[in-house]
Protein backbone atom coordinates (compact mmCIF):
# COMPACT_ATOMS: atom_id res chain seq x y z
CA UNK A 1 0.00 0.00 0.00
CA UNK A 2 2.66 2.41 1.00
CA UNK A 3 4.47 1.98 -2.15
CA UNK A 4 1.04 2.89 -4.18
CA UNK A 5 0.46 5.73 -2.05
CA UNK A 6 3.97 6.99 -3.23
CA UNK A 7 3.69 6.62 -6.45
CA UNK A 8 -0.01 8.81 -6.62
CA UNK A 9 2.05 11.13 -4.70
CA UNK A 10 4.66 11.78 -6.90
CA UNK A 11 1.91 11.72 -10.15
CA UNK A 12 0.10 14.29 -7.95
CA UNK A 13 -2.78 12.06 -8.71
CA UNK A 14 -6.26 12.28 -6.60
CA UNK A 15 -6.59 8.93 -5.10
CA UNK A 16 -9.88 7.23 -4.19
CA UNK A 17 -9.42 5.44 -0.41
CA UNK A 18 -11.55 2.55 1.54
CA UNK A 19 -10.57 3.81 5.42
CA UNK A 20 -11.02 1.74 8.50
CA UNK A 21 -11.41 3.85 11.36
CA UNK A 22 -9.85 3.22 14.88
CA UNK A 23 -13.83 1.54 15.30
CA UNK A 24 -13.91 0.14 12.79
CA UNK A 25 -16.15 2.43 10.93
CA UNK A 26 -15.50 1.98 6.95
CA UNK A 27 -15.63 4.71 4.55
CA UNK A 28 -15.05 5.85 1.23
CA UNK A 29 -12.87 9.14 0.94
CA UNK A 30 -11.45 11.05 -2.20
CA UNK A 31 -7.84 12.74 -1.04
CA UNK A 32 -5.31 14.31 -2.13
CA UNK A 33 -2.19 13.34 -0.38
CA UNK A 34 0.03 16.32 0.54
CA UNK A 35 2.47 14.21 2.70
CA UNK A 36 3.55 10.68 3.60
CA UNK A 37 5.77 10.42 7.27
CA UNK A 38 6.26 6.98 8.65
CA UNK A 39 2.82 5.09 9.15
CA UNK A 40 0.22 7.80 8.13
CA UNK A 41 -0.24 9.87 5.30
CA UNK A 42 -1.19 13.74 5.54
CA UNK A 43 -4.23 14.88 3.07
CA UNK A 44 -6.76 16.82 2.02
CA UNK A 45 -10.01 14.85 2.00
CA UNK A 46 -12.86 16.43 -0.19
CA UNK A 47 -15.26 14.16 1.31
CA UNK A 48 -14.26 15.64 4.66
CA UNK A 49 -13.09 19.27 3.01
CA UNK A 50 -10.74 19.35 5.27
CA UNK A 51 -6.70 18.29 5.38
CA UNK A 52 -6.64 15.27 7.71
CA UNK A 53 -4.02 12.31 8.72
CA UNK A 54 -4.82 8.83 7.71
CA UNK A 55 -3.16 5.87 9.43
CA UNK A 56 -1.65 3.65 6.24
CA UNK A 57 -2.65 0.57 7.92
CA UNK A 58 -6.30 1.63 8.05
CA UNK A 59 -6.27 2.18 4.22
CA UNK A 60 -7.68 -0.83 3.02
CA UNK A 61 -7.83 0.13 -0.86
CA UNK A 62 -6.26 3.11 -2.92
CA UNK A 63 -7.04 3.82 -6.41
CA UNK A 64 -6.25 7.02 -8.65
CA UNK A 65 -9.62 8.89 -9.17
CA UNK A 66 -10.93 9.01 -12.51
CA UNK A 67 -11.21 11.96 -14.47
CA UNK A 68 -14.90 12.16 -13.57
CA UNK A 69 -14.30 11.63 -10.29
CA UNK A 70 -11.38 14.33 -10.45
CA UNK A 71 -13.71 16.94 -11.97
CA UNK A 72 -16.60 16.87 -9.41
CA UNK A 73 -14.30 17.08 -6.45
CA UNK A 74 -12.87 20.30 -7.60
Amino acid sequence: MQRDLQRFFVRNQLVEIIYMDQNGQISKRMIRLLAITGDTVKAYCFTRKAKRHFVIDRILAAVPATQDQSSAAM
